[in-house]
């Protein structure tokens, strides 16, 4: 499995803590099992140019795409409907890609890490105000401005790390209980369960 992933800046170095917070999450969820190859991309377009060119360089590999919502998912709908209809995206979906090659982190990936409010306490330490957080246990529900604002709340008083920061974001996802997020999250729950059915599977 490679999994391209929205976000971690343009340069190599500047993706390095991406490719590793998410490559620790994959090791808590899959344990001793293979896990895929992370590939963080920069921009959405950038990551679903690198997908549709990983299609063809990378064949006999399951490739996947994981960004973004950027806003609420229509129920009923799927994963490459709300790409090519959403303003800005328009995807189509590559001939012969499975609904399984798309993942969403709904609103954005921020409400994975507010699913588990005490990995987020436990790393911003003292000042850290949990109870400014969003109390939606849907955290799909949330917009993405909301995450951001209540992060930001919750955070500017710590005197450990300060004000939340997009690259603690990179560290946070690796640190967080992917049960909490499974729990809070539809969208997290298929993408995981995507990946352990594929890690049981072995090579396609």
């Amino acid at each position: 499995m490679r999994v391209y992933v929205e976000g971690g800046g343009a340069s190599r170095r500047a993706q390095e803590p991406l490719r590793e917070g998410f490559s620790k999450l994959f090791e808590k969820v899959l344990g001793g099992r293979g896990k895929p190859k992370v590939i963080a991309c920069g921009s959405r377009k950038e990551a679903f140019d690198d997908f549709k060119r990983a299609l063809k360089s990378h064949p006999h590999a399951l490739c996947i795409l994981l960004v973004d919502s950027e806003e609420p998912v229509k129920s009923g709908i799927s994963t490459w409907d709300h790409v090519s209809r959403r303003e800005g995206d328009q995807w189509p979906r590559p001939d012969g890609v499975r609904d399984e090659q798309l993942h969403l982190m709904v609103q954005a990936m921020e409400a994975w890490l507010v699913a588990d409010a005490e990995s987020l306490a436990a790393y911003y330490k003292q000042g850290f105000r949990k109870d400014a957080l969003p109390r939606q246990k849907n955290v799909e529900l949330v917009a993405k401005r909301d995450l951001y604002e209540a992060l930001e709340r919750a955070t500017r008083e710590s005197k450990t790390k300060g004000k939340y920061a997009k690259h603690h974001g990179f560290e946070l996802i690796g640190l967080i209980d992917p049960n909490k997020v499974r729990a809070a999250s539809v969208h997290a729950a298929r993408f995981l369960d995507t990946l352990m059915d594929h890690a049981a599977a072995g090579p396609p």
